[in-house]
């Protein structure tokens, strides 16, 4: 008899179309996947991703910063007890464009991540496609991380290298990164909730015998 793994109840915080929510969504309804995802909760109230998991049943609050007149504190307490509200032991950020004040983030330290669309530590913060292709350097591709204060500087639990093209734009860089960040954030995040991993200070302590194994080949010479 197979014992599903336990599943820990996810708060997924979004500010757009939430595809990395929807690629989560998707593997967290496989009984194997420990993500339990119980409340999608946006900082815009028009986010196409609002209305995608309202279609799917999934709670949906939304904590509209602009409500808050650029007080980052009170918007965060306010995030977070939408968050906690939900039941959620656990925070998934999926392009959700927020700067979290430190207090926030050390609350939910080592139960929250975030991918970002680059290896880091290169190209931290916004405009990444668009550097990357400035640089003029030819591997990309995307990095889950746990979130620490300092923005796209947490310990990195997975990461996925992309071909960077010749005559690639930045709308073809990013799609095919896209595409890198659907398959590697679920796994990572199962990662980390079946306690593989786990934030050390500011390491990523894998367990006896775990590694992160990218679902699929992001690298392939074929296509250089």
């Amino acid at each position: 008899m197979t014992t599903r793994p336990h599943k820990t109840p996810t708060a997924i915080l979004i500010s757009g179309r939430g595809s990395n929510m929807q690629a989560v969504v998707a593997a967290a309804d496989d009984p194997a996947h420990p993500a339990q995802v119980v409340s999608v909760i946006s900082n815009t109230p028009d986010a196409a991703g609002v209305a995608w998991a309202h279609e799917r049943g999934l709670e949906t609050p939304v904590v509209d910063h602009r409500e808050f007149r650029g007080d980052r504190a009170r918007f965060d307490r306010a995030l977070d007890t939408a968050i906690r509200e939900s039941g959620a032991e656990f925070v998934v950020l999926a392009g959700f464009m927020r700067l979290l004040t430190p207090e926030f983030v050390t609350s939910w330290s080592g139960r929250m991540v975030n991918i970002h669309p680059s290896l880091l530590p290169a190209f931290k913060g916004l405009d990444t496609h668009a550097r990357c292709l400035a640089a003029g350097i030819r591997i990309s591709g995307c990095t889950v991380h746990f979130v620490v204060p300092e923005m796209d500087a947490g310990p990195i639990i997975a990461q996925a290298a992309v071909p960077v093209l010749q005559g690639d734009t930045e709308s073809a860089l990013a799609d095919r990164i896209l595409a890198a960040e659907h398959q590697i954030y679920p796994p990572a995040i199962a990662a980390v909730l079946s306690s593989d991993c786990a934030l050390d200070g500011k390491e990523v302590v894998w367990k006896k015998g775990r590694s992160f194994q990218t679902p699929v080949p992001m690298f392939s010479p074929h296509i250089l």
